[in-house]
């Protein structure tokens, strides 16, 4: 804790001044963040300084194993964050990033070690689609190392499909509103990897076009019964 109380000292006398009219401006006219980032909460993975966002410009939920439950009548924190980032604050993006060397995913793999934590594991079972994919999906006796990674990159994708059954964000996507992102950050390396829907595959930040980022799914209006939508349209 007292490394925390030199922070906040440090932050009010040295950080704060320069930037007292960011938060003034802030507070005066409200947040109006881009972005949505499902992140996990590791203390390793910071999305504001992964990014280099500053104040306002990010809203953020994080949780163990980066995890979205799909949608129920069961209200939950992170279903309440996607809602609100959605409709009240209008997030145009929404990204869920998962990361190497991640405990949760450690979990996934051996379940003995939650038998403590009974409350984690009742939480992981939102992942236990990306551990059935990486048993199955992928070649027998895989070495532990590339299991674990196997397992945290198709998790991300596993919750990619949760976050489409949100009706916020299936309404979103059905307008063309909202761009639905999956990353992977390498805390070794400092590597972002960004899941390419069209490819079905993963791609590092830095080899991708600049004009381009690759997203999980595009913004792509549609409507399954164009005969109706298009005439309210046209009005």
């Amino acid at each position: 804790m007292d490394t925390i109380i030199q922070g906040i000292s440090n932050f009010r006398g040295t950080v704060f001044p320069g930037q007292q009219a960011v938060y003034e401006r802030l507070v005066r006219d409200g947040q109006q963040p881009k972005a949505l980032i499902i992140a996990c909460a590791d203390s390793r993975v910071a999305p504001e300084h992964i990014t280099q966002a500053g104040p306002g410009e990010l809203f953020v939920c994080r949780n163990a194993g980066n995890i979205v439950p799909p949608f129920s009548e069961q209200n939950g924190g992170v279903s309440s964050a996607i809602e609100y980032a959605v409709v009240a604050l209008g997030v145009r993006d929404i990204v869920i990033c998962g990361h190497s060397d991640c405990g949760a995913m450690k979990g996934l793999m051996k379940p003995e070690a939650l038998a403590g934590m009974p409350n984690v594991a009742a939480w992981l079972r939102h992942s236990h689609a990306a551990s059935r994919i990486v048993c199955e999906a992928y070649p027998a006796g895989l070495d532990p190392r590339d299991h674990h990674r196997a397992l945290a990159l198709e998790n991300v994708v596993v919750q990619l499909n949760h976050l489409r059954t949100h009706p916020s964000v299936a309404a979103g996507l059905a307008k063309g509103a909202l761009r639905l992102h999956g990353w992977f950050f390498e805390i070794e390396t400092g590597a972002v990897l960004a899941y390419c829907g069209e490819k079905g595959r993963f791609v590092a930040v830095e080899e991708a076009d600049e004009a381009r980022l690759p997203v999980a799914q595009a913004p792509s209006p549609r409507v399954a019964a164009p005969e109706i939508a298009l005439p309210l349209a046209a009005e």
